[in-house]
């Protein structure tokens, strides 16, 4: 398996129905990031060639269907109301009904292998639907590569998953159901067979769909769910709204600093006032010079071709999830160069209590963060975005970002986020492994080009 200690791996997963075997290489140079992951697990039921990482860690039970779960209110300060309707689709379009089932499937353990995995196992409400991990873990404690994002405004998402995979949240949802690191099924029908074996549940499709459970309404089920998760009403948006005093000096010089200094703004746009007025990504893929000495992804590029065929979703899913091309990113689904190593710009509402950070999930702190792209780090790399260079910020300037961020903590997580901006900040000040002050204020180095070109 790839644990860190070791300078190479061989990986052995299945994808669709063939098992691929593949000599991966790994460099040093930056620190893997923190987690569980300490041992490696035998063969599976599921998946007889299959070797996963495993965590050292019990594994957490599912979490609680409560209050937080619930859909949210479409008359937040800062919703986008027009927008919302634009993103629900004609042929799976929200009902009351849909939603709730949605919501029960959403917490349900019967749709994994065993029954101890459900969806809101790495996406807990409590947790502002994240799980507070580096990485992802699943069935069996098996963990992922990938960081679990926030479903909270995941409808908006032109794609899904962090390297836009899949083009909608049905298409999102059944692809984890099936991953034999995360539910474990075999295969979407086996999910509806644990569920249709419910009479509550085939009482339930019925009166929502007009027809016992099967896959396609399975997944639209869960998809309306997450749909009903916006979230907005954050003292930003009562700030945008005309309140002068819902947030903080800090955070107004964060703002500035945002559309300016800090360059923020050209990934994580908020100008463009038509189609993406109020969500703070770009919707699409950068690559920004995390893990990327970790990885020789030329050679996991080449691999990717080989292995996978173009188009392979579940091949795809399967590589992002279990093995080190995981780091190819965009790659995995273009197969472009440009694309190699990019991974989506996330939403950042809700980013202050949705920790640890990036696709990998190797950064502890929004500080750590801020370290990171004012320093300009990832140079070296050939691939890296060119939004990316040193941004000669003052620590006082780096406090003013994070004050910023914080204030796009919405109304409903307000308590999680003031204790989280507590502990983080109590970090940064005995932990900054990011923090290169002479990177930051020195000039860009010169970047070298990609292999070939």
């Amino acid at each position: 398996m790839w644990l860190a200690r070791r300078a190479s791996t061989t990986l052995i997963f299945v994808a669709g129905s063939t098992a691929l075997i593949l000599a991966c290489g790994e460099r040093g140079g930056e620190p893997r990031a923190k987690s569980d992951t300490t041992t490696s697990a035998g063969p599976s039921d599921t998946t007889p060639a299959a070797k996963f990482a495993v965590s050292s860690q019990p594994l957490k039970p599912i979490p609680p269907d409560n209050y937080r779960a619930r859909p949210k209110s479409l008359h937040q300060i800062g919703e986008p109301i027009a927008l919302t309707r634009s993103v629900i689709p004609k042929d799976n379009p929200q009902t009351p009904g849909k939603i709730a089932l949605g919501e029960k499937l959403f917490f349900d353990g019967r749709l994994s292998a065993n029954g101890t995995v459900a969806c809101a196992s790495c996406h807990d409400p409590r947790l502002a639907f994240t799980d507070g991990r580096p990485l992802a873990v699943g069935i069996l404690n098996r963990v992922g590569q990938r960081n679990s994002p926030t479903v909270l405004n995941a409808l908006y998402n032109q794609t899904q998953f962090w390297d836009g995979r899949a083009a909608t949240l049905e298409q999102q949802v059944g692809l984890p159901i099936v991953n034999p690191v995360e539910m474990g099924q075999p295969n979407l029908d086996s999910a509806v067979a644990r569920i249709a074996a419910i009479p509550e549940y085939r009482a339930s499709f019925i009166r929502v769909f007009a027809r016992q459970p099967n896959p396609t309404d399975l997944v639209r089920a869960i998809a309306s769910y997450e749909r009903s998760q916006v979230s907005f009403d954050s003292p930003f948006d009562h700030y945008m709204a005309g309140d002068s005093s819902a947030i903080s000096a800090s955070a107004k010089r964060g703002w500035v600093l945002f559309n300016t200094r800090g360059r923020c703004n050209l990934c994580h746009a908020f100008a463009d006032t038509t189609t993406r007025p109020t969500t703070f990504t770009d919707d699409t893929f950068h690559n920004i010079g995390i893990g990327i000495l970790r990885h020789n992804v030329v050679q996991l590029a080449r691999q990717a071709e080989q292995a996978i065929a173009k188009g392979d979703t579940i091949a795809i899913d399967q590589a992002a999830i279990l093995s080190p091309m995981s780091a190819l990113g965009r790659f995995l689904v273009t197969r472009a160069d440009s694309d190699i190593a990019s991974f989506k710009t996330p939403d950042l509402r809700n980013v202050m209590v949705t920790a640890p950070y990036f696709h990998d999930g190797s950064y502890a702190t929004l500080w750590d963060v801020m370290d990171h792209y004012n320093k300009g780090d990832g140079i070296q790399d050939p691939y890296l975005s060119t939004e990316i260079q040193p941004l000669a910020l003052h620590e006082t300037d780096i406090d003013d970002f994070v004050a910023l961020m914080a204030s796009l903590t919405s109304s409903s997580y307000k308590e999680l986020g003031a204790r989280e901006l507590a502990r983080q900040r109590r970090l940064s000040r005995t932990s900054r492994p990011q923090r290169d002050s002479v990177k930051a204020f020195g000039l860009k180095p010169v970047q070298p080009r990609p292999p070939g070109s």
